[in-house]
């Protein structure tokens, strides 16, 4: 089983809307070949996610999904329509992969980004390195654990 940290922004997809809808397609807007190739060649059923929200008041974590679907093409990525359409895409050969997350639960408190990184065990977190803007990043085990243990 692997860990990751999938990032969201408030107004455009929240913690709330997973647990209401229980399972999402994922990815949609992931534009990002570094995020692609995880989604793509990394993620398995049943790996750990921790949702986190980015670019609002609280930034830091909310809760926990899991990967719930091997990874499948993007569909809006073929959709003229789509703000995520992609021209050079094709269905032949799609450029762009979702997966579908499951809502695990919502902790009782966010779990703060400020919090994380004065947290001396959780040095060397991808989520805390300088200039790090990925939607997606693994987390190791024992990263995973603290963070459960600081809810």
């Amino acid at each position: 089983m692997a860990y990751w940290l999938m990032k969201s922004e408030p107004d455009v997809y929240n913690i709330d809307t997973l647990r209401k809808n229980s399972c999402e397609m994922w990815g949609k807007s992931v534009r990002n070949y570094q995020a692609r190739n995880m989604i793509r060649d990394d993620m398995k059923i049943g790996d750990g996610i921790f949702f986190y929200q980015s670019n609002c008041k609280d930034i830091g974590i909310l809760g926990i999904a899991k990967v719930a679907s091997k990874p499948y093409p993007d569909p809006t990525q073929f959709d003229k329509n789509s703000h995520y359409f992609d021209e050079k895409s094709s269905k032949d050969d799609p450029r762009w992969f979702s997966i579908d997350v499951e809502f695990v639960r919502k902790f009782s408190r966010t779990i703060t980004l400020a919090e994380i990184k004065a947290e001396k065990t959780l040095e060397g977190m991808i989520l805390t390195r300088r200039g790090n803007r990925l939607s997606i990043t693994p987390v190791d085990e024992n990263h995973w654990q603290k963070i459960l243990s600081l809810e």
